[in-house]
């Protein structure tokens, strides 16, 4: 009975220093990861909008992760206005995530310009086929999106001849359909929001 209370005793101790250890832990480390998460994602919008001088949220009521008329399996995540200098909007800037992707979840990071022109595209997580899938974070197949002003894109496996065709990449068309996809979703929410100005 003695060496039971004692056991008990111990494991308690334990428990509660461990518990104090992890929240103090926690309370340290907690603004470091904040920070580097906003960095990460300054980092991201950055990337996919490079003339903007900063990023604001500016869309009154909208919640992340809606999902986006039309297109089923998709949702943006968040939409942040593009500024110039002034502190106008020239842009947004969507995080997109699409459950079409062949390993799973896709989600990429677009800038699109008030006058509705792709500005760029990131993968910013996939979980694709190596070698195959997973080259659609390459800039070859990233950069054919960039500075194309279309209603929509559409992929192609005989080689694009027009600036709404996407080279599909070879053994991967279930990939490539979920990031068309999912650049097209951000191109239809474009114009929900206000559309080309």
């Amino acid at each position: 009975m003695n060496s039971t209370v004692k056991n008990v005793l111990c494991l308690t101790l334990i428990t509660v220093v461990a518990g104090f250890g992890l929240g103090y832990v926690y309370d340290i480390t907690k603004l470091p990861i904040a920070q580097m998460e906003e960095n990460t994602k300054l980092a991201a919008y950055r990337s996919v909008f490079p003339e903007a001088a900063g990023f604001s949220d500016c869309i009154e009521g909208y919640e992340g992760g809606t999902s986006v008329d039309g297109f089923e399996g998709i949702t943006a995540d968040s939409v942040v206005c593009a500024l110039d200098t002034s502190g106008a909007t020239i842009g947004y800037v969507m995080n997109i995530t699409t459950k079409q992707g062949y390993g799973g979840d896709i989600t990429i990071s677009m800038g699109i310009d008030s006058q509705g022109t792709v500005k760029g595209v990131e993968i910013l997580d996939i979980s694709e086929t190596a070698g195959l899938g997973m080259k659609a974070k390459e800039s070859k197949f990233r950069d054919q999106f960039k500075d194309k002003a279309v209603t929509a894109f559409a992929y192609t496996k005989t080689g694009a001849t027009s600036d709404f065709e996407i080279d599909a990449i070879s053994g991967a068309t279930i990939t490539t359909k979920a990031v068309v996809n999912a650049v097209n979703s951000g191109l239809a929410l474009f114009n929900t929001l206000g559309g080309a100005r």
